[in-house]
């Protein structure tokens, strides 16, 4: 058990949010019980996640997406009145990071992701590490474009929508960003990757790659983003002496 406000503060001097313009709210969204024994995690604070919350008796809940975006609308109705009641009538806490989470160089998505695929890091292209969102890293073996595909459908049990680039070749350097990164394809190919790894894929995305010569993989949103929380939730529960659970919300996007 431990003291929610020094958990919260412990996620905060470790993930470091003030240092990101975000989209969103990082850190503790919805206050609930001050101490913590049980924290659940999953990507998206969505309905179906609440009710594991609910029937584990979670105390806090530990996403990636949770609430309060920039320019959605602000009424408390409907399914965000469901949600907020879910939590406020369990006395549930919501702890939520996204761009921290994304780029942490040890827990965040982008690290986590990276190591399950056995790539060398080797840098950021639009930033340090830690700080930047576009990963770079070497392949520990030889592949070409559908090789990489087939590790990552594998890896992430999930087949990835694979956009190849004329010419083919082995892949010597590889570019990620997990989540709907698939505009950062740009940077990718400006930092001499031969390939972007990213969660989603837009119209356009497929010209650019076919165009810049860049093989893409949309690897999900989802399926990309459901291994950061779970390292913060079991350095938690190493560090902070509470239960971590894991719930992965199937979602094919």
């Amino acid at each position: 058990m431990t003291n929610r406000d020094d958990l919260v503060a412990a996620c905060d001097r470790l993930l470091e949010p003030e240092r990101f313009k975000d989209y969103t709210l990082n850190g503790l969204q919805v206050a609930g019980r001050e101490r913590v024994t049980r924290v659940m995690s999953g990507v998206t604070a969505c309905q179906a996640l609440l009710d594991e919350a609910v029937a584990w008796q979670a105390d806090l809940l530990l996403v990636h997406h949770g609430y309060f975006w920039k320019n959605e609308p602000v009424a408390v109705t409907g399914m965000k009145r469901r949600r907020l009641a879910t939590l406020l009538a369990h006395d549930i806490n919501l702890l939520a990071y996204h761009l921290p989470l994304d780029a942490h160089r040890e827990l965040g998505n982008n690290a986590e992701l990276g190591r399950r695929l056995g790539f060398t890091v080797t840098g950021c292209a639009d930033g340090a590490l830690g700080e930047g969102l576009v990963w770079l890293g070497e392949p520990s073996r030889d592949l070409d474009a559908a090789g990489l595909a087939r590790e990552v459908g594998e890896t992430l049990e999930r087949e990835p929508l694979l956009i190849e680039a004329p010419g083919g070749g082995a892949i010597r350097r590889v570019a990620w960003c997990t989540g709907g990164a698939q505009d950062m394809i740009t940077a990718a190919w400006e930092a001499g990757a031969d390939a972007f790894i990213s969660g989603e894929i837009s119209e356009r995305t497929t010209h650019l790659a076919r165009e810049l010569g860049i093989h893409y993989l949309a690897a999900g949103h989802h399926a990309t983003e459901r291994y950061g929380v779970q390292a913060l939730g079991e350095r938690l529960a190493a560090e902070g002496g509470v239960e971590h659970r894991f719930v992965d919300i199937d979602n094919p996007a």
